[in-house]
């Protein structure tokens, strides 16, 4: 099992020296890679629904919205930029972007600056690839394609695919085209860098089977909920499914979950039917779900460690290493 954390990119706890100082010490404990989120803007009257709440109501990350003043509620940085700033202030974790909203950029730039950051990051980089759930964040970007995101994320896979492996890169799309070009740098990671397919409804699991080389679900989707490790292997075994009718093999895609919402290793979080929720309890139950998570395949974890500054986020980070990852 690898295990990621999230770097401060929003809200009262984002900064320079906070992003380096968190990197570098969850590379310096032994994690295996970090990621952050993908919001360019931040509309102030949002109607859609966010998918992991119940409510629907977007909330604020790192701090909860009544901790955080006007500026801090817009505050994210690039994603992309700040990869790039987080590959120089470390040397061997990976770099996940978690998620990229593939239809926010230009597809032959966004594929420019991935393959920059691999290069640069040494072969370091983790795609993430997410089709986007906030249609007033398309409209403040000048962008009509909301009701055609999937369709847009998927060609813009292959596009990237194009441009980092052929030497004479050709395609043409509904929503991209290109010939005659040069492309270089590519990547390192050959063929490029691993693609993650972040979703856990229908149309992100055949996304992942036809696109991916790892599904990337959340667990606390109200709508899909992966909460349970039934709940889990029922959705590997949905994904499974569609591996099958893409002719793929379930061992050639690999399996992780963001369970970022639920992790604590002090007390047990309960259900309203009185259950122990997943990876919550003792370090031994959190470690014991760990090894069942393993047991169905889950071969990427990545799990929540903010604190209500950064010095306890760094404590967190350390705890679990050395109260839970030391019994696996």
């Amino acid at each position: 099992m690898k295990f990621g954390f999230e770097v401060p990119t929003s809200g009262v706890f984002a900064g320079p020296d906070s992003l380096a100082r968190v990197a570098r010490h969850g590379e310096q404990i032994g994690f295996d890679y970090l990621h952050i989120g993908d919001h360019l803007v931040i509309p102030r009257s949002i109607q859609s629904s966010y998918p992991y709440s119940d409510s629907g109501a977007f909330l604020g990350e790192w701090s909860s919205k009544e901790n955080q003043g006007e500026d801090d509620l817009g505050l994210h940085f690039e994603q992309l930029t700040t990869l790039s700033y987080l590959a120089a202030n470390t040397n061997k974790i990976n770099l996940l972007s978690s998620v990229c909203i593939l239809p926010y950029r230009q597809p032959v730039l966004t594929a420019k600056i991935l393959a920059t950051i691999d290069v640069l990051s040494n072969g370091r980089l983790i795609v993430g690839c997410g089709a986007g759930w906030m249609e007033e964040e398309f409209e403040a970007l000048g962008l009509d394609t909301f009701k055609k995101r999937g369709s847009v994320t998927n060609e813009y896979i292959d596009a990237f695919r194009e441009l980092w492996t052929s030497p004479n890169p050709t395609f043409k799309g509904e929503y991209v085209s290109f010939s005659d070009i040069y492309f270089a740098p590519k990547p390192i990671q050959k063929p490029y860098p691993p693609i993650w397919i972040g979703g856990e409804s229908p149309a992100a699991i055949r996304r992942a089977a036809n696109y991916g080389d790892v599904w990337y679900p959340f667990g606390n989707n109200p709508q899909y909920p992966l909460d349970t490790i039934d709940r889990l292997k029922n959705g590997i075994e949905k994904l499974n499914c569609k591996l099958d009718e893409a002719d793929r093999d379930i061992n050639k895609i690999g399996i992780a979950l963001s369970a970022e919402m639920w992790y604590s290793d002090t007390d047990p979080i309960f259900d309203e039917n009185g259950n122990r929720k997943l990876l919550t309890g003792e370090p031994s139950q959190v470690a014991e779900d760990i090894y069942n998570l393993a047991e169905i395949g889950v071969s990427y974890l990545t799990l929540d460690y903010k604190g209500t500054d950064i010095d306890e986020t760094l404590y967190k980070m350390e705890r679990f290493t050395k109260l839970v990852k030391a019994l696996l």
